[in-house]
């Protein structure tokens, strides 16, 4: 009998215990990825020719992974293709069974010899993960504010220092290990700055204890190894403050930091401005939809936002399609683990009462909890909309700023969303709406002021702003080679 053939996209956590439940059932597994080296942003590894003699200082959990990894990739029915971008999904016709077809560039994403290749899986899982929001605040452009994630990945991945003096502001527990990489790196942080309060903490985290226990170990650990860290190099943690502006000539110079109420409003009098080199921000992490959308994925809110809905065995909506990791829901590296393995084992036809599922489920039903009570101890405040000035840019590819935003959304003739987005650019530059998209659907749905009480407007899209045919960008010689003869089908 053949073997089934499970295409995996996403290297990191989920991916790679997809990649090795679907080994362990004895399937052939293509395992895609963008970046060189699999592990994702958590476990993201410096380059091979560094030949780093501890690449394990800014890890948690290397070990395990590191055994995971070879495991993985030295497995005979297992194919790694590295620096693949996979740019588009095509569904089968109607009446069709299967998942998608799926289309991939192999090659570096600046390399001029790239080559379309198309896998056509009998199972495809997607791992693909999720990357920062930023919401936007006056200076926000400037060169030398980064991502919290973009920080730590130039930190674990390149050992870059983005700055000499810094600040990590924003919220959630993401802004500890962020900083304990920039400190490992060779920056110095000024501080930590979580712009929820310590009411909001305490009620997140403390409400239903017990649902926690499963976790607590492991979780407790990680806190302490990064709040030892900060504590030993004298770097504050402080809660209900935020960065409400950065200033400066050419690259940021300078951080206004502000208190803020519950509601992340800032209180009167309360700013106060810090010289620094660099500022590294993020509010929570905003879930990379595009591929589960084009493979036709049903989304369900929840956690505070948007993801993939999943059965209990990380089935998706789409016939043998399933999905694992941050798209289901932002649960932290055990879970996506969890979900990874039920995924894989099950595309790869493994047997559904195995055992091990049930430890399994429980872990990632653990993790599920997690993520709630994640979304409900740093919420993002409602009126973090009064930080902006008309001049603060809101797409930073088209430099659309509020001013603009707001006359589109309460001009009549603009109502209809593509009218709107016409008329502004936002969402048209690059980035197709991946950084902008959220936060213009929030301000629209507030209308032109929130300070004046206007209701939600019919205007900029309020709905997911991830949909779109081509999930990467290919040039047109690409698009116009046929696809190499010699991988299609390949696994």
């Amino acid at each position: 009998m053949t073997p089934r053939h499970v295409v995996v996209i996403g290297a990191g956590p989920a991916g790679l215990a997809a990649a090795g439940a679907a080994l362990g059932a004895g399937a052939d597994v293509t395992l895609v990825d963008t970046a060189e080296q699999p592990g994702g942003q958590y476990h993201r590894m410096l380059p091979a020719a560094y030949a780093a003699a501890h690449p394990e200082r800014l890890q948690h959990g290397w070990g395990a992974f590191d055994r995971r990894r070879r495991r993985v990739l030295a497995h005979p029915r297992c194919t790694w293709w590295p620096e693949t971008a996979v740019w588009a999904l095509e569904r089968p016709a109607p009446g069709e069974p299967g998942p998608p077809r799926v289309h991939v560039l192999r090659g570096q994403a600046d390399g001029g010899d790239r080559r379309r290749h198309v896998l056509v899986p009998d199972a495809l899982v997607l791992a693909v993960g999720a990357h920062d929001r930023v919401l936007p605040f006056p200076g926000w452009e400037l060169p030398g504010v980064f991502t919290a994630g973009a920080a730590q990945a130039l930190a674990k991945g390149e050992r870059v220092v983005v700055g000499d003096r810094v600040v990590v502001a924003g919220t959630g527990p993401f802004l500890l290990p962020v900083a304990a990489s920039l400190l490992e790196a060779g920056s110095r942080v000024l501080e930590v700055l979580e712009a929820n309060g310590p009411a909001t903490l305490a009620r997140g985290w403390s409400s239903r204890p017990w649902d926690l226990t499963a976790q607590a170990a492991g979780k407790a650990r990680e806190l302490f190894v990064y709040s030892a860290g900060l504590i030993r190099r004298r770097v504050p943690y402080r809660t209900g403050r935020g960065v409400v502006e950065a200033r400066g000539e050419g690259r940021v110079e300078e951080v206004v930091t502000a208190r803020l109420r519950p509601d992340w409003s800032v209180l009167p009098g309360s700013e106060r401005t810090t010289a620094v080199d660099a500022l590294c921000v993020t509010h929570g992490f905003s879930p990379q939809l595009e591929l589960p959308l084009a493979a036709g994925c049903a989304l369900h809110v929840s956690y505070g936002g948007e993801f993939v809905a999943v059965d209990d065995d990380q089935r998706t909506s789409r016939p043998e399609t399933y999905a694992a990791g941050e798209i289901t829901g932002i649960a932290g590296a055990v879970a996506a683990r969890a979900e990874g393995a039920v995924a894989g084992w099950i595309a790869g036809s493994g047997d559904p009462a195995a055992p091990a599922l049930g430890r399994l489920r429980r872990s990632r039903d653990q993790g599920r909890a997690f993520a709630e009570r994640l979304a409900r101890a740093h919420p993002i405040g409602a009126a973090w909309s009064g930080w902006l000035r008309p001049d603060t840019v809101v797409c930073r590819c088209e430099e659309t700023d509020y001013a603009t935003l707001r006359k589109a959304l309460t001009n009549p003739a603009g109502a209809a969303a593509r009218v709107a987005k016409l008329e502004t650019r936002a969402g048209l530059g690059p980035c197709q709406a991946r950084i902008c998209g959220p936060t213009v659907a929030e301000l629209s749905a507030l209308g032109s002021s929130p300070a004046a009480g206007a209701g939600p407007v019919e205007g900029m899209p309020a709905a997911c702003p991830h949909r779109r045919p081509i999930a990467q960008p290919i040039r047109l010689g690409e698009l116009a080679a046929p696809p190499d003869p010699t991988k299609e089908n390949d696994s």
